[in-house]
């Protein structure tokens, strides 16, 4: 069928805004996935209600798919926007795709059922499974909905779990392994225990959501990719809401950092949702890679982070949303994102005990580091400066153990001092000290190093270091001269213990 042919039919009152009305199609396919690609043969009429676009940028994305596709003429719909995007006529023009407005008044349906006699049974299956799944979408079903319709239109169950095992949608029996599976696997999709594992969207995983299918659909990947794609489509719907809140937290942030206006930040507190009487805490984290060999371990507050150590805009406040529980927004501020948690019957070490649980999965990806830092429990806007530079100081004590969950119980020791200090410092200083010491045990295998260590930790007492050493107590004065000698220090003075003790835990 020409498109000349479609604009003839004047009920349908169609306009051509590029292209060639000359060209033919064989098919019709009714899609509002933001990269369709992988269901297009050819030679298709592609209708969408554009609910796909966000930006000008998402234009040209989506119709360089289609042109690779081999795409015969797209049509666009006014219902969703009012109007066709100059950005998307452009786009068409320049692809040399034929496109043609749909006006409000026709819908894809009537359009579809003129077309539909055309086209074999096979292809009016598809068109119809399609059309009702965008209309699914379109008209605003959750997760929940969007399954029953494709467990009736495709034949396909499952859930979707997020990376760090929060259940999404559906009820899997055990979320923490199909996470654990999907942040593991070289490949997707895979095979993990009866689930066949899709990735939502093409985010970093750690940020990403997994779509977990019943069964083995490996020979009928295309029925997954379709639905992981909806899904990944009904997620975006679902940020675009949450960005709002995170604006208001962000600004809550810095206006806790910025000003002294009790009222005011009051106020903000209540426009986040937060009663100002509750009792909260404030967590802080970055999500990186694991540091390479040289590189300090976590920058101090308001330093740059070096190249590729974020994965994405963004990643760190969403994945600690997903370490929550998606119960609250977090903000990006410098170099980690922050979130205010209200409490609610729950401790800050409760919250802690969360964060460690859902960073022990993230730990299935390899080489990802969870680094976050939990305050105390606060009470009104007062308390929220100091709420965040505590749970800051906590985070970056975790950077400094090489990742973590770290609370406000834990930094007010020496650790804290060591973790405000730049780790090239702290390994200068432990490698001037100990130096010699290591060099030695290198050499002679001995274990200097660990008599050391258990000689402070004993206090100085040589009996007690003995006994944990399993050596006789000569052995232990022996060794902590040789020490004495190769450092020049010396270790009956508080002074020089006091320097050996930090190196050891500065390295």
């Amino acid at each position: 069928m020409r498109i000349s042919d479609l604009l003839a039919i004047g009920e349908l009152r169609l306009t051509l805004l590029a292209g060639d009305a000359a060209r033919e199609f064989g098919t019709v396919h009714i899609t509002d996935l933001p990269e369709p690609g992988r269901y297009l043969s050819g030679g298709e009429l592609v209708l969408t209600g554009l609910l796909w676009r966000h930006t000008a940028a998402d234009s040209r994305r989506f119709v360089a798919a289609l042109a690779e596709a081999g795409v015969a003429a797209l049509g666009a719909g006014q219902a969703w926007l009012g109007h066709v995007p100059d950005d998307l006529v452009r786009a068409c023009r320049e692809a040399g795709l034929p496109l043609l407005e749909v006006p409000t008044e026709t819908s894809f349906r009537t359009l579809a059922e003129l077309v539909a006699p055309r086209l074999s049974g096979d292809a009016r299956d598809a068109l119809g499974r399609h059309r009702r799944l965008v209309a699914a979408v379109a008209g605003g079903a959750g997760l929940p909905e969007l399954f029953a319709v494709t467990a009736a239109e495709l034949g396909v169950t499952g859930a979707v779990v997020s990376a760090t095992g929060q259940v999404i949608a559906g009820a899997p029996a055990d979320p923490v392994r199909l996470a654990r599976a999907y942040l593991a696997a070289p490949r997707l999709p895979c095979l993990a225990g009866g689930h066949t594992l899709f990735a939502v969207g093409r985010g970093p995983r750690s940020a990403g959501w997994a779509l977990a299918c019943d069964g083995d659909l490996l020979d009928r990947a295309d029925l997954g990719h379709e639905l992981a794609d909806f899904v990944a489509l009904e997620r975006g719907r679902m940020e675009e809401g949450r960005r709002v809140e995170r604006r208001l937290t962000g600004q809550l942030v810095t206006a806790a950092l910025t000003s002294s206006d009790a009222a005011g930040l009051t106020a903000r507190l209540r426009t986040c949702g937060l009663d100002p009487a509750e009792p909260y805490t404030v967590v802080t984290a970055t999500i990186h890679p694991a540091p390479r060999p040289g590189e300090n371990p976590d920058p101090p507050p308001g330093a740059a982070r070096p190249p590729g150590r974020r994965e994405g805009v963004g990643v760190d406040a969403v994945v600690l949303e997903e370490l929550l529980g998606r119960e609250v927004v977090a903000a990006e501020r410098d170099d980690a994102a922050v979130a205010v948690v209200p409490l609610r019957g729950r401790t800050a070490g409760d919250v802690a005990a969360g964060l460690r649980a859902g960073a022990e999965v993230l730990g299935a990806l390899p080489g990802t580091r969870v680094c976050a830092g939990v305050s105390g429990e606060l009470t009104g806007a007062g308390a929220l400066r100091g709420g965040i530079e505590e749970a800051g100081h906590a985070r970056r004590l975790a950077g400094a153990r090489d990742g973590g969950v770290v609370t406000s119980d834990e930094i007010y020791t020496h650790a804290l001092l060591l973790a405000t200090v730049p780790g090239d410092v702290r390994r200068s200083f432990a490698g001037h000290l100990l130096g010699p010491v290591l060099d030695y045990d290198a050499r002679h295998q001995s274990e200097l190093v660990p008599t050391l260590r258990a000689f402070l930790d004993c206090a100085g007492s040589w009996n007690a270091c003995a006994e944990r050493m399993h050596v006789h107590v000569n052995t232990v004065r022996y060794r902590v001269k040789r020490v004495e000698d190769l450092t020049g220090r010396d270790l009956s003075t508080m002074t020089d213990r006091v320097d050996f003790y930090l190196a050891l835990r500065a390295g």
